[in-house]
Order: structure tokens, then sequence, then C-alpha cells
């Protein structure tokens, strides 16, 4: 069997867009930074994005059926923090007060100026080893200013 640490030592050799992905649901809402997420497909248009599935606060996603996907520009790495779990103080009030909010369709919290947010409809959960994989058809697109998008890589931020 390989050795968890030489895969991570390779993943973090894998350059990923930064990217928030939020929910909410009764009153609740949840938010974490993560750099598993991409496209599905545009007929119709799919995306899906990774949570740990071992955190039980990401059972709100399922229960909320709905997330969005906010991509980040180079200049918020503040907000990426704040989202990463990295200070475990902050409430997730705490966290929802960096950014600007909005709702578009399906009432998942929508990044007003992130690089791209795609709003869902959450169609599938699969759980594989580790994770749960959200797959989503987007209701709902926003776009912001067009700037450097947020990478990670060598276990650190970027700017493309």
């Amino acid at each position: 069997m390989l050795e968890p640490s030489l895969y991570r030592d390779a993943m973090s050799r894998y350059a990923g867009h930064v990217q928030i992905v939020t929910t909410a649901h009764e009153g609740e809402r949840r938010g974490v930074t993560i750099t598993a997420a991409c496209s599905v497909s545009d007929g119709p248009p799919t995306v899906l994005a990774c949570l740990n599935a071992s955190n039980a606060n990401n059972d709100i996603f399922r229960r909320a059926g709905r997330f969005a996907l906010n991509s980040l520009s180079a200049d918020q790495i503040e907000l990426a923090n704040a989202f990463s779990g990295r200070d475990p103080t902050l409430s997730s009030a705490d966290r929802f007060a960096h950014g600007d909010w909005r709702e578009l369709v399906t009432g998942a919290p929508v990044l007003a100026d992130a690089l791209a947010a795609f709003d869902c409809r959450l169609v599938e959960i699969k759980v594989v080893a580790t994770h749960m994989i959200l797959i989503g058809e987007v209701a709902g697109l926003s776009f912001g200013p067009q700037k450097p998008a947020l990478l990670y890589m060598d276990r650190g931020y970027r700017a493309l």
C-alpha cells in the first residue's frame, strides 16, 4: 500500500484553484476553503466539490441540498485563511464577516466579488475514502472583477 505521506507530498505539487464552498440551512451557514473542485459537464452545467467527510460540521451540505462554489482571486488570501479552519476560534459568523455575501437562486451564500460563483442544487453526494463529493447542477452564476486567480501549490498560495 502507498504511504499516505508520500501521496500528500506528491499532491502538494499539484496546483489547485482556491475556492470556498458554502451552504445555508435553517439559519446556519457553513463555508470551507477547498482546492478539490472542477467542472463535470456543461449540459446541464454541473460542478463537483470535495469535502472532508469525517468533519461532522460538513453534514450541513447534505441537509441543505444546495451549495455555492466561490472561486477566489489572488487578493483574497485573508478570506481563504478565514474559511480554512486554521484558526479554530473563528465562528461561522466570524468567517462570514469577511467578504460581501449574497444569495442568487438557491439561497447558498455567494461571494459578491468571487472571480466566478456557481450557485448549485445538490444532485448527488458520493463518499469515497475520507471525502464526500458534492455534485451540483448550476442554477445561477455571478462574476466578479477579472483578476489573477488564487492557487495553492507546494503548500502555499500562488497567483496566476
